[in-house]
């Protein structure tokens, strides 16, 4: 009898200290909406997606606009800036062919504003077309009532590409 009141105790420890060192669940994060987003953050938004179509569209002279002249541009292959960024995408050096965007995080503080793009890439780089997952991060500084393009960093994610190849 001491032995399996004994048993049933230790049983009972194991399961218990067993549960305690599982990780606990990882907070969900609340996604915002465009319902939820203020008017300056839709704003970016859309200046965002904006920039993925004239980049898909070489449209070099929208661009020109956008990216402010002290602008770094940061991809997998180096980092230079806004000279380059416009050189690259006019010759076709780099094809930024279409972005599917998952999530978008934009925040502000003052006249900056910091935005998070979790999307796949159809590129083509150096005459072959690859498709990559990334972590996109863009910064934007407000002079003069304007926004422009400061900084666009590329962070590869590891995470599988969830976009269906066959709809590119």
């Amino acid at each position: 009898m001491k032995t399996l009141i004994l048993g049933l105790f230790l049983s009972t420890v194991i399961v218990h200290s067993s549960h305690a060192q599982q990780s606990p669940e990882p907070p969900t994060e609340t996604i915002t909406t465009a319902a939820t987003h203020t008017p300056e953050q839709q704003e970016i938004i859309e200046l965002s997606q904006n920039k993925w179509d004239w980049m898909a569209d070489k449209k070099v002279d929208s661009l020109e606009t956008l990216f402010d002249d002290r602008a770094m541009f940061t991809h997998m292959g180096g980092t230079w800036g806004k000279g380059q960024e416009l050189s690259t995408i006019k010759s076709g050096g780099i094809w930024y062919k279409k972005a599917v965007v998952y999530a978008v995080d934009v925040r502000t503080f003052g006249n900056t504003a910091i935005l998070l793009n979790d999307i796949d890439l159809v590129a083509v780089v150096g005459g072959n077309e690859v498709t990559n997952a990334f972590m996109v991060t863009e910064v934007y500084v407000k002079e003069n009532g304007k926004w422009k393009m400061t900084q666009l960093t590329f962070s590869h994610l590891r995470r599988p590409v969830k976009m269906d190849n066959n709809k590119k």
